[in-house]
């Protein structure tokens, strides 16, 4: 049984990569239980553009220290207690990760402007990363920024990572654009060697006692999969971008589906969280047993061929799925 697949031009053992949680990939000794366990790469935990802006500013201020003041600025950046490991840790993470295990280690930075911080993408190169993941965490509340400027900036920021590395670089985006396989189309165009579908925005909660927001992580859960399965159904084969899935995939049948309508990847978080870095051996006990059954060969084989290209009724991923999924609602409301 085949299950061996390509992501970013790296040829992977299967279609079973850990995404980036910092909880899973800060420890070096996990990654090596990752790769034991089957893992076929690794995303590592978010570098913040904010923690590259804060190492700036504080190196501003101990060059300038005493010239003038400025103090109430640090009130801008975040407390550098919230941060597990700042740029030159994360450096050294690389380096260690690619001595410690033999499979791809991909590394990823977290931002939405651009600025010098997309400059740091040439030392993860440098480091040894095999790839790197570029996640745009974005929420736009500017009321006079316009749909265009958002996606502009997007295009840029992608482009000025490009420019700086020779390393593929996939993009983690979020599905909350006007028009999402035209923005698919040319983050492509713009260099994109993968999407990563899609970003799960964490939405705040308020505490009524305390008067406070507070963060709020909560876990994926399989229905949280409907979303990137739908849009890699529409964008496979229309875009030579490889397609990884993200947010929501617990089960083998959840990796099965995803690979069904074109993802290249599929990436396990939530269900590792739960259920410890051993799952994802019997993540992939349980494909190939599904696959033997069926008589799949190989990933290459199942991939795509639930896809809107491949699908008998391609409007079955557009708006005749809402009008069947409301009638069929209703008729089993009638006959209960």
């Amino acid at each position: 049984m085949d299950l061996t697949t390509t992501y970013l031009g790296l040829k992977l053992r299967s279609p079973l990569v850990v995404g980036a949680a910092a909880p899973l990939t800060e420890d070096i000794d996990n990654l090596k239980r990752m790769e034991n366990a089957g893992a076929a790469a690794v995303v590592l935990h978010s570098l913040f553009e904010e923690q590259l802006r804060q190492e700036q500013f504080e190196l501003h201020h101990h060059l300038e220290y005493g010239t003038e003041s400025f103090a109430e600025a640090l009130t801008y950046f975040p407390e550098p207690e919230i941060f597990h490991v700042g740029p030159e840790e994360y450096l050294n993470h690389i380096r260690k990760a690619k001595e410690m295990v033999d499979i791809p280690i991909i590394a990823s930075l977290n931002g939405s402007t651009l600025g010098g911080w997309t400059e740091y993408a040439r030392q993860i190169e440098q480091a040894g990363a095999d790839a790197l993941e570029l996640n745009i965490y974005y929420v736009p509340t500017d009321m006079e920024l316009t749909g265009a400027q958002i996606e502009q900036n997007y295009l840029d920021i992608l482009r000025a990572v490009k420019a700086a590395v020779t390393i593929p670089v996939a993009i983690k985006v979020s599905p909350y654009f006007s028009n999402m396989a035209n923005m698919a189309k040319q983050l492509t165009e713009a260099g994109a060697d993968g999407l990563v579908l899609f970003n799960r925005f964490y939405q705040p909660d308020i505490d009524i006692e305390a008067l406070e927001v507070q963060p709020n992580v909560l876990l994926s859960t399989p229905q949280a999969m409907r979303l990137p399965m739908r849009w890699i159904a529409i964008l496979y084969g229309r875009i030579s971008a490889d397609l990884a899935a993200t947010s929501g995939i617990h089960k083998a049948k959840d990796v099965l589906k995803m690979l069904m309508v074109g993802a290249n990847i599929t990436m396990l978080v939530s269900a590792l969280l739960r259920h410890g870095t051993e799952y994802v051996k019997l993540v992939e006990r349980e494909m190939l047993q599904w696959m033997e059954e069926h008589e799949y060969e190989s990933v290459k084989q199942m991939q795509g061929s639930m896809s809107q290209i491949n699908c008998p009724d391609e409007s079955a991923f557009e708006r005749a799925q809402y009008m069947k999924a409301v009638q069929t609602y209703q008729l089993e409301r009638m006959l209960i």
